[in-house]
């Protein structure tokens, strides 16, 4: 029987529990502190909150207490970075309305929040290049992609599913299915994202593969990979929605 909790001390080779919540939670914090702080959505205030936040994770380095990224892993990271891309955009698809408009049509209004309304015409796109230029275009992508997909992961798989167990977090062992930590940490991080819905079941699909792994690296990479196509999408496809 897996124990939640490894039952020996830190190995040698890692740092002491001191400051890890602070290594991994910080950064999380500031991003979205910035996000209210910083206003209304542009290029400039985004790439700011970029190039802060991405100053606070290699402060930190959350990454002190985890192994290093197993190659074996990269598979499970490519599958679940790419299926969940596809996952997220899926129901927004001019194919999704030909198919099923009336589908289409729900997932918008009850899976995307604001609750009951549809997603409303954005009168301005503040990270289209002819907007912002092409620069902020892609710092934006960058971001996304390179910065606040890793933040994320550390926070949430990371630390909080962890944390949730008990004890000292980075002792406890990732591959412990613990059913209330599970559901809690996916629901929140759906409900971090206007598309909760698929935010949702996109936690359960990251935190399923962390149990499966044990890989915090492999994890991140598959939502560097998801937020990388998904920026590709919006900048290719003109769904500057997703970036609202």
């Amino acid at each position: 029987m897996i124990s939640p909790v490894i039952q020996e001390e830190t190995p040698p080779d890692r740092p002491s529990p001191d400051g890890s919540i602070a290594a991994h939670a910080v950064p999380f914090i500031a991003w979205i502190f910035l996000a209210h702080m910083l206003g209304d959505p542009s290029g400039w205030a985004y790439a700011a909150r970029t190039l802060v936040c991405l100053g606070l994770l290699l402060w930190f380095r959350p990454w002190r207490w985890y192994p290093r990224l197993q190659v074996k892993n990269l598979g499970w990271a490519a599958v679940a970075g790419a299926g969940v891309f596809v996952l997220w955009v899926m129901g927004e698809t001019a194919w999704a309305a030909s198919w099923s408009s009336g589908l289409s049509r729900l997932y918008v209004t009850w899976g995307v929040l604001p609750f009951g309304e549809l997603r409303p015409e954005m009168e301005t796109l503040p990270y289209a290049p002819e907007t912002c230029g092409w620069a902020l275009t892609l710092v934006r992508l960058a971001g996304s992609a390179f910065v606040i997909a890793v933040i994320e992961e550390f926070f949430w798989r990371g630390f909080l599913f962890r944390w949730m167990q008990g004890g000292t977090f980075v002792t406890v062992n990732p591959a412990h299915f613990d059913r209330l930590a599970f559901f809690a940490v996916a629901i929140a991080f759906g409900l971090e994202h206007k598309e909760w819905l698929v935010g949702i079941l996109t936690g359960f699909i990251y935190g399923w593969m962390y149990i499966r792994t044990r890989d915090i690296w492999a994890v991140a990479v598959a939502h560097v990979l998801t937020n990388f196509l998904l920026g590709l999408y919006v900048i290719k496809a003109g769904a500057w929605w997703f970036w609202a």
